[in-house]
């Protein structure tokens, strides 16, 4: 019996061990209009394996790459698309920039922050008034969340005031949500689930005790 341990690696496994002997076989083939079309029919089966590349932007040229890559570069045809060079799959990525933004307030988040930032940037007028009393239940949403059970209405309006450079206020006759009404859009952890974990947070502690 053999095992795939004692076969050659697998260039792109996705693809199984038939289409990788294919390729070599192809590379053997003597004549170069045969071995055209051999290479031809490697495609077409590699593409009828993965029809979903098909979705893709010019995906014929990314079957044509990894059918490259699968002969290490060796296979000598007449493709449609340039040979991908070596030294650019063997490029190590740029590193991911991460915006790089301080929180005044981390229950709130960036996002929110720029949301705030749309509404100051608003003309004045109903529309800013009602997005701006939305944000301002929507502070004391998370508030309530991330932080406390309960929150003092003139602390999350103190808090929109600084956030937005003293430009956002709810004006006369506005009022924020009551706690009870922001909590039922609050996901609540069930009772239950919360005894069974203290249960096997006790057990595990008592049969440590048990063992000393």
């Amino acid at each position: 019996m053999e095992y795939n341990s004692s076969r050659p690696q697998l260039i792109i496994p996705e693809y199984g061990r038939n289409i990788q002997n294919m390729i070599h076989f192809c590379k053997g083939v003597e004549d170069r209009e045969e071995r055209n079309k051999v290479a031809q029919a490697i495609i077409s089966v590699m593409g009828q394996l993965f029809p979903y590349l098909r979705d893709i932007e010019d995906y014929k040229h990314k079957l044509w790459d990894h059918l490259h890559i699968m002969a290490g570069f060796e296979l000598d045809v007449d493709s449609p698309y340039p040979v991908p060079a070596i030294e650019t799959l063997n490029e190590r990525p740029q590193m991911l920039k991460y915006p790089k933004r301080s929180f005044t307030y981390g229950h709130y988040g960036t996002w929110l922050e720029g949301m705030l930032e749309k509404a100051v940037a608003m003309e004045p007028g109903e529309e800013r008034e009602v997005l701006t009393l939305r944000l301002a239940n929507l502070m004391k949403k998370h508030y309530i969340t991330y932080n406390r059970s309960s929150v003092e209405d003139h602390v999350v309006l103190g808090q929109l005031k600084e956030l937005s450079g003293g430009k956002l206020e709810l004006k006369e006759g506005q009022e924020l949500l009551s706690i009870q009404e922001l909590k039922k859009d609050i996901p609540q952890v069930n009772q239950h689930t919360k005894k069974q974990v203290r249960k096997k947070g006790n057990s595990g502690g008592n049969k440590k005790r048990r063992k000393r």
